[in-house]
């Protein structure tokens, strides 16, 4: 998952030109520098999952890069949009990618922006989002075993884990991603 926030934290996606201009560059690299799990654009940040396919600074760097340019193409906005860095957090198996979902589609729903997480109109959690299907190796096993899936990060930090959600970490979030999710993009494109 990857996280960049804006500069100063500045609510820039409260403007929803803004926002709407973030989600098309999303779509625009989407396939070509990374696939898209899942996302959400909160007023002064974003949280992204998304699997490389080339490397994991690149993949940033057309999300960034091609919303700046593009704000001050479409915009013409010359100020600066960027914190300078991301955090990114390897996701590890199947179980933590249904924390990261669940962290990614009920941020907006914590910070008191919308009721469900399905009414916030910058996420990916409502119906119209098109999204890549799951890693094979991190599929849930309702969708399907998984299949040689890598450890990732053994030695990530307890305050990792917590501040990310996970449920054995002492938070109350519990996954929610199952094939539900997944059914929601079949039915758009059936």
């Amino acid at each position: 998952m990857i996280t960049t926030e804006t500069w100063l934290r500045r609510a820039l996606f409260r403007n929803d030109t803004w926002a709407r201009l973030l989600i098309d560059t999303l779509y625009h690299y989407r396939g070509s520098a990374y696939l898209l799990h899942e996302f959400v654009i909160m007023p002064d940040h974003i949280h992204v999952l998304i699997t490389p396919t080339t490397s994991l600074e690149k993949s940033v760097q057309f999300i960034k890069g091609g919303f700046s340019y593009g704000a001050k193409r479409e915009l013409g906005s010359n100020m600066e949009i960027w914190q300078k860095g991301f955090q990114d957090q390897r996701i590890r198996d199947a179980a933590d990618y249904d924390v990261h979902v669940n962290y990614i589609r009920q941020n907006p729903v914590r910070q008191h922006l919308c009721e469900r997480a399905e009414d916030y109109p910058y996420s990916c959690a409502r119906i119209g989002f098109e999204l890549d299907e799951v890693p094979q190796g991190l599929k849930p096993i309702a969708l399907g075993a998984a299949v040689g899936a890598p450890e990732g990060a053994p030695f990530q930090s307890a305050a990792n884990r917590a501040q990310i959600g996970e449920p054995d970490a002492g938070n109350p979030i519990k996954p929610t991603v199952g094939p539900h999710l997944f059914r929601r993009n079949k039915e758009k494109t059936a």
